[in-house]
C-alpha cells in the first residue's frame, strides 16, 4: 500500500529532510569521499525544509520569494549530491530513486510557488 504524500509543503519537505538524515546515517560508516559527499547531501537536503519553514515568517512578499528560490536551489543541488552517489554506487540505487523524485516533485513545487508569487506581486 503506497501513502499519500503530504499536501502541506512544509510537512512534505520535513520529511524529504528526514529521509535524507536516514540515508546519511546510513553513509555516516563508510571513509572518505562518501563521507565528505553524505555530508553535501545532509546540507542541501535539510535546507531545503528550512528554508520553507523561513519563508513562513517572510517580512515581505520579497523576502518571502526570495526563501523559496534558496529552497529550489537546494532542491536542485539535492538531486545532484543524490545522482552523483546513486551513479557513483556509493549507495543502493533503489534506496535513493525515492529521494531523486521527491526532490524532483518538490522543485517543481517550488517553482510554482515562486512563479505564484511574483505573479500575485504585479497586481
Amino acid at each position: 500500500m503506497e501513502t499519500k504524500k503530504p499536501r502541506d509543503i512544509k510537512e512534505r519537505t520535513f520529511q524529504f529532510a528526514l529521509g535524507i538524515v536516514r540515508l546519511c546515517q546510513q553513509m555516516e560508516n563508510q571513509s572518505g569521499i562518501w563521507r565528505v559527499l553524505g555530508k553535501q547531501l545532509l546540507r542541501s537536503g535539510t535546507s531545503i525544509g528550512a528554508n520553507v519553514e523561513e519563508a513562513q515568517a517572510g517580512q515581505s512578499k520579497a523576502d518571502f520569494t526570495s526563501k523559496y528560490a534558496i529552497a529550489l536551489k537546494e532542491a536542485r543541488e539535492t538531486i545532484y549530491w543524490l545522482r552523483l552517489l546513486k551513479e557513483s554506487g556509493a549507495v543502493k540505487k533503489d534506496s535513493v530513486e525515492i529521494l531523486i523524485q521527491e526532490a524532483d516533485e518538490l522543485s517543481r513545487i517550488l517553482g510554482s510557488i515562486i512563479v505564484n508569487a511574483k505573479r500575485e506581486k504585479l497586481k
